[in-house]
C-alpha cells in the first residue's frame, strides 16, 4: 500500500480488481448496512441516543484537562500507572519500557488502531520483542505484513482462499496439503496457534474503546474474547488509549456502548464487553498483577483549538466508512494510512500532513451519508470541505482541478448560466450512463435537474 498522496492510482488498481469489487459488496451492502438497519429498528430511542451522546463527547472535551486528571487518580487509587505520551515516539518507548521491565519475549495484542497509528509493532520487533496480534482479522493481515483495511474488520478485503494461502505459507510444520477450504477449519487452525500464544505471552497489550474518568475504568468490546485472554491471562497489561476517548461517568460509557455495537455491526451488544480497573487484587481469581495505561496526545490536543474539533467526538464505529460511496468502489487501502473512509479523510491531512494527504478530503461525492449516520453527529461533510478550501488556497489538487473548480465558480456566480449547464450536463449523463467506459457503473441520472422538477410542482 502505498501513501495517501497515490489515493487516485491505489484507486484505480482497486476498482479493476474484480474480487475486491465483489468482497466489498457483499460485506458493505449485505452486510454492515442491512445489520445497522435492524439493528436501529429494535431501539425507538436511537436519535435520542444520538444527541445524548454527542453531548457527552463534547462535554468531555470541554473538560479533558480536568477529566484526565481524575482518570489517572482514580487508576492510581486502584493499583494501576498511568503514562502520559505526547507523540508517538514517546508512547512506543514507554510500552518498550514496560515490556523489558517485565523481561518479555513475546506480547499479545488486542485490536488497537492507536497502535498501529503509531507502529508500535514495527518497534517492538525491532527491539527483541515478538508482538502477536490475537484478533483473528489482525492476525491474518500481521501474516501478510498488510495494514487493516477497515477499523472494524481488518481483514475483510481478503477471500477465504487468499487466508488459507496465507496459513500456508506461515504456519509450519503442518500438512502442506491439509483442506482449508471451509471458514471453519481456518478459524481452527487459528484457535490452536494462538492458544499457546496466549498462555506463553509476558505481556498483554490492548486499546481502550472507553476511559471512564470518575472510576479509572478502561474498557474494550470484542466479539472473540481475545481481548479478555489478551488482559487477563499475562503478568502485565498495558492498555493504550488516545486522550480524547475519555468520558466522565460509568453512566456515560454505557450511553455510548448503547450506540457503539448498534453502528458498528449492527449487534444490541458485543459478545464481550469487559471493564477493567487496576490491577490482580488479593481475592480476585485472575488479572495482571501490572496494569499500565498509556494516554496518548500525538496532536490531539492541537486539533481540540481547530475548526476540526468535531472529529474527536468519533467512537470509532466504522458506520461512516460502511456507507461512503467511495470507500465501497476502493476499499481501505486506497487511502495509503491507517484511517480509511470520511472519518480518516479528516484526520489523515492533520497526521501525515495536507500536502501529502489533500487528495483524501476530495474523494467525497458530498452524498452527507457519512453524517446521517454518525452515532454522535459529527458533521464530517463540512470538516472535508475545510480542508478542500485549505487546499486549493494552498495550490494543491493540481491544474486540471483547479481549472474546473474555477469553470463552476465562474458559473456558479452566474445563475441563468449555471441552470443552462447544469440541465445540458443532465442530458448528457443520462444519455453515457450505463455505456462502456469511464461512467459504465454510473447510475443513470433521470435527465432533469432540480430546478426543471421543482418548476413543475414536485415537491
Amino acid at each position: 500500500m502505498n501513501g495517501p498522496d497515490t489515493f487516485h492510482d491505489n484507486a484505480r488498481a482497486a476498482l479493476a480488481d474484480a474480487s475486491l469489487q465483489a468482497r466489498l459488496a457483499r460485506t458493505l451492502k449485505d452486510g454492515f448496512r442491512k445489520k445497522r438497519l435492524k439493528g436501529m429498528g429494535r431501539m425507538p430511542e436511537y436519535d435520542a441516543l444520538r444527541d445524548r451522546a454527542r453531548d457527552i463527547k463534547a462535554d468531555a472535551l470541554d473538560r479533558l484537562d480536568a477529566l484526565l486528571v481524575e482518570f489517572e487518580a482514580n487508576v492510581v487509587e486502584a493499583g494501576g500507572h498511568v503514562h502520559w505520551a505526547r507523540d508517538g515516539a514517546e508512547a512506543r518507548d514507554i510500552i518498550l519500557t514496560i515490556c523489558k521491565d517485565a523481561g518479555a519475549k513475546t506480547v499479545t495484542k488486542g485490536k488497537s488502531m492507536i497502535t498501529e497509528e503509531i507502529g508500535l509493532n514495527a518497534h517492538l520487533s525491532a527491539n527483541g520483542i515478538t508482538p502477536v496480534e490475537t484478533d483473528l482479522g489482525e492476525y491474518i493481515i500481521q501474516l501478510r505484513n498488510e495494514p487493516p483495511s477497515h477499523i472494524v474488520a481488518p481483514a475483510f478485503h481478503l477471500s477465504k482462499e487468499q487466508v488459507a494461502e496465507t496459513f500456508k505459507a506461515c504456519h509450519d510444520g503442518l500438512d502442506a496439503d491439509r483442506d482449508l477450504s471451509d471458514p471453519h477449519a481456518l478459524l481452527v487452525e487459528a484457535r490452536a496457534r494462538l492458544r499457546a500464544t496466549f498462555l506463553a505471552a509476558d505481556v498483554g497489550i490492548t486499546g481502550a474503546n472507553i476511559l471512564v474518568a470518575e472510576t479509572g475504568t478502561a474498557l474494550i468490546v470484542t466479539n472473540e474474547g481475545n481481548g479478555d485472554l489478551t488482559q487477563t491471562l499475562p503478568p502485565v497489561h498495558v492498555a493504550v488509549a488516545s486522550l480524547e476517548k475519555i468520558v466522565p461517568t460509568l453512566e456515560d460509557a454505557t450511553t455510548l456502548l448503547r450506540l457503539l455495537p448498534r453502528t458498528a455491526t449492527g449487534q444490541d451488544v458485543t459478545v464481550y464487553t469487559t471493564f477493567f480497573t487496576g490491577a490482580k487484587r488479593g481475592d480476585d481469581l485472575d488479572g495482571p498483577r501490572d496494569f499500565h495505561v498509556v494516554v496518548l496526545d500525538h496532536g490531539r490536543s492541537e486539533l481540540l483549538g481547530t475548526e476540526f474539533r468535531d472529529i474527536l467526538r468519533c467512537i470509532r464505529c466504522g458506520a461512516c466508512i460502511n456507507h461512503c460511496p467511495i470507500y465501497a468502489a476502493t476499499g481501505g487501502h486506497a487511502y495509503g494510512w491507517v484511517y480509511p473512509g470520511p472519518m480518516g479523510s479528516v484526520l489523515t491531512p492533520f497526521f501525515k500532513g495536507l500536502e501529502a494527504a489533500h487528495p483524501l478530503p476530495s474523494a467525497c461525492t458530498g452524498c452527507g451519508r457519512c453524517a446521517e449516520v454518525c452515532p454522535v453527529r459529527i458533521p464530517v461533510p463540512d470538516l472535508l470541505r475545510r480542508w478542500r478550501v485549505r487546499a486549493f488556497a494552498a495550490g494543491m489538487g493540481g491544474a486540471a482541478i483547479r481549472w474546473g473548480l474555477g469553470l463552476w465558480a465562474f458559473a456558479a456566480r452566474r445563475p441563468g448560466l449555471y441552470r443552462l449547464a447544469t440541465r445540458v450536463a443532465a442530458r448528457i449523463l443520462k444519455r453515457m450512463a450505463g455505456k462502456p467506459g469511464a461512467l459504465e457503473r454510473l447510475s443513470a441520472p433521470q435527465g432533469e435537474t432540480f430546478f426543471e422538477r421543482y418548476k413543475r410542482g414536485e415537491r
